[in-house]
């Protein structure tokens, strides 16, 4: 909440979250090696899973993975390329999704930068011919996806809680506002209509904040309805603090839109947020399966 708060662009979920546990699950004397690394600050890892379709899904992995091989073709939307020291690459390979840890210097990765709205570090990742060996291999050859679900779980929950952080403080800002702005000879916090979308923003931002902490608690507690929990925090969260920015911008006016002013930035930090580790459409074909819907896609 807190790194929502302050708009921090932080490589803080992608390696102190996901990426750590993608590592713990596989085990293997490479990734237990650099955990505490990790934990020091001394090294970063991110992680290479999305291609061309943008969908998180295993069916949506193209990219050829052997170890002992060869890596050639490209990842995209990879999170802080730029100060990562290794990289979880995510491919198919013959007995079906199988994760690699490869450092950033391996000779054949190049990572190039992508324009961001929100000024995050997201990069293509070109693999030229990298050379792979079994070392690099995380877990059992196909198992690279059921490593990662449990992982992006995590990276959804903490998503969530980042866009509480930004919405609690769009909603301070909107209300810090609404009671020195002076309009009419009366400040516009008077106003009903000010009042009740300030409420509204109090509503939305409790209601995202208290199904994420339900979600964590459901999780702590191994839940059998964690996974549930989690898909609806996201889900709701990612879809009421975009309600909270867009509302935050018509009570503050003009001034919102200002580079001068947080509010722009928070706004396109929300909407980062509520796309990384799955949109609220992915979760809420989730929560659509746990209350026993079966769903369709295409």
């Amino acid at each position: 909440e807190e790194l929502g708060r302050a708009g921090c662009p932080s490589p803080f979920v992608a390696s102190a979250v996901v990426a750590t546990t993608v590592l713990t699950a596989a085990g293997g004397r490479r990734a237990r090696g650099l955990l505490p690394a990790m934990a020091a600050g001394e090294r970063i890892c991110t992680l290479a899973v999305l291609e061309e379709t943008g969908r998180l899904d295993p069916a949506a992995l193209a990219l050829p993975v052997d170890a002992p091989g060869q890596l050639t073709g490209r990842k995209l939307f990879v999170a802080d390329a730029h100060v990562a020291t290794d990289v979880i690459v995510l491919g198919r390979g013959g007995a079906g999704p199988t994760a690699l840890l490869l450092p950033m210097d391996r000779p054949g990765i190049a990572a190039h930068p992508l324009d961001s709205m929100t000024g995050d570090k997201l990069f293509e990742l070109d693999l030229a011919g990298v050379e792979t060996c079994a070392d690099d291999l995380l877990g059992a050859p196909g198992a690279g996806w059921t490593l990662l679900a449990p992982a992006l779980r995590l990276g959804a929950l903490a998503r969530s809680a980042e866009i509480v952080g930004a919405a609690q403080r769009v909603l301070d800002l909107c209300v810090e506002h609404a009671r020195g702005r002076v309009q009419g000879g009366r400040p516009i916090g008077s106003y009903q209509a000010v009042q009740h979308a300030c409420a509204d923003l109090f509503r939305d931002v409790e209601s995202a904040r208290w199904l994420t902490w339900e979600a964590e608690w459901q999780l702590g507690a191994a839940r059998p309805d964690a996974d549930a929990a989690v898909a609806a925090a996201k889900a709701y969260a990612a879809e009421a603090g975009l309600r909270v920015a867009r509302r935050g911008h018509q009570i503050m006016g003009a001034i919102g839109y200002c580079e001068e002013h947080p509010l722009h930035l928070l706004h396109k930090r929300i909407l980062a947020a509520g796309l990384d580790a799955g949109d609220a459409a992915l979760h809420l074909e989730t929560v659509a399966r746990a209350i026993g819907l079966r769903v369709v896609s295409g």
